[in-house]
């Protein structure tokens, strides 16, 4: 596994970060709350590629590897950029993966219809608040032994919720079968992996805030970054972004390279690097004092996130039980002493 960006990663990093910067300032993510879409912004993400850019370029899309993809990810997160920019990708490479038909496929990988995975199995024909789907045209979800496609007009709202994320509950009755459920699993696997190299993204950027905000903020005549106590604290919280930053990127390439641990790494990937965020935004926003909970200072808006982000796959107990089932086998539930 590579630790370092190749010439061509940084440069399409670069190509995105100025992209980003420049279309989803602060301003830009705070005026898609509280329904979490920039919809001038998708369209401008559209005419960059992105969207469709891990697909195949014969199928029409960018013949981007998933590292590739990762590294646009990465920077969406830094920004917290308001479109679903990580459910469509996956949506999109899923579609390809199964063959979708052309008029289902074509729109989805060139981005005019926005598309999202369920992530929770449906109950009685619906899929309870889907990642995006509040603003999603298409919904991919497993139903038994079959993933199922339904396309509708989104609902453009859903209910509130800490991250202001667009989320919302989708009828799936009528869904045409595409595929066989088999195939699902490695479509959530890229959702957790490229999701935590977001929570990587978010951290950095998050830290970057806290470092700016210490260095400026004085007390007793020095700037507060000075006590020992807040070095201590930054340091720990940088130490931790870097083993997050090097697992996320671990699973990703385990996914692109089709290692026999891709599962499991996604799935610690993915838990790690979420508790990473919410420990560097933690002690971001605590540095801030008060100010940290004030809404018109943006830490708040990394806080909120990064304790959202996870639970659109459920409860994370939930997760871990997966690899440690995955790990050490299922238990019958009796304690060990």
């Amino acid at each position: 596994m590579r630790t370092r960006l190749t010439d061509d990663e940084e440069a399409v990093r670069d190509v995105f970060a100025g992209f980003f910067g420049n279309e989803s300032a602060i301003e830009v993510v705070r005026g898609a709350e509280p329904g979490g879409h920039d919809h001038d912004l998708w369209t401008k993400l559209v005419a960059t590629g992105a969207p469709g850019m891990a697909v195949p370029a014969g199928a029409g899309g960018g013949g981007a590897t998933l590292r590739d993809l990762a590294v646009v990810v990465d920077v969406w997160g830094s920004h917290l950029a308001p479109v679903p920019l990580v459910e469509h990708a996956v949506a999109a490479r899923l579609l390809h993966t199964l063959d979708a038909p052309a008029n289902l496929l074509d729109p989805v990988i060139a981005g005019d219809r926005i598309a999202t995975v369920a992530l929770r199995d449906p109950v009685d024909g619906s899929a309870r608040l889907v990642p995006a789907g509040a603003v999603a045209e298409v919904v991919l979800a497993r139903v038994g032994d079959d993933i199922v496609a339904r396309e509708s007009a989104p609902p453009g709202t859903g209910p509130r919720n800490t991250g202001d994320l667009p989320l919302a509950d989708r009828d799936l009755r009528g869904a045409e079968v595409i595929g066989p459920a088999r195939k699902w699993t490695r479509a959530l696997d890229e959702w957790r992996a490229l999701m935590a190299v977001a929570h990587v993204g978010l951290a950095r950027a998050a830290l970057r805030l806290g470092v700016d905000y210490v260095s400026t903020r004085i007390q007793f005549d020095v700037p507060i970054g000075t006590f020992q106590a807040v070095k201590h604290g930054l340091a720990d919280a940088s130490t931790r972004l870097e083993g997050a930053h090097l697992l996320a990127h671990r699973a990703v390439w385990a996914l692109d390279t089709g290692r026999p641990d891709a599962t499991r790494l996604a799935g610690m990937a993915l838990l790690f690097s979420a508790e990473t965020a919410r420990f560097v935004t933690d002690r971001s926003l605590q540095y801030h004092g008060g100010y940290g909970f004030a809404e018109e200072y943006d830490i708040q808006l990394y806080h909120r996130r990064a304790s959202s982000w996870l639970l659109q796959l459920g409860e994370p107990g939930l997760e871990y039980a997966r690899l440690a089932d995955a790990e050490f086998g299922p238990t019958d539930g009796r304690r060990i002493a």
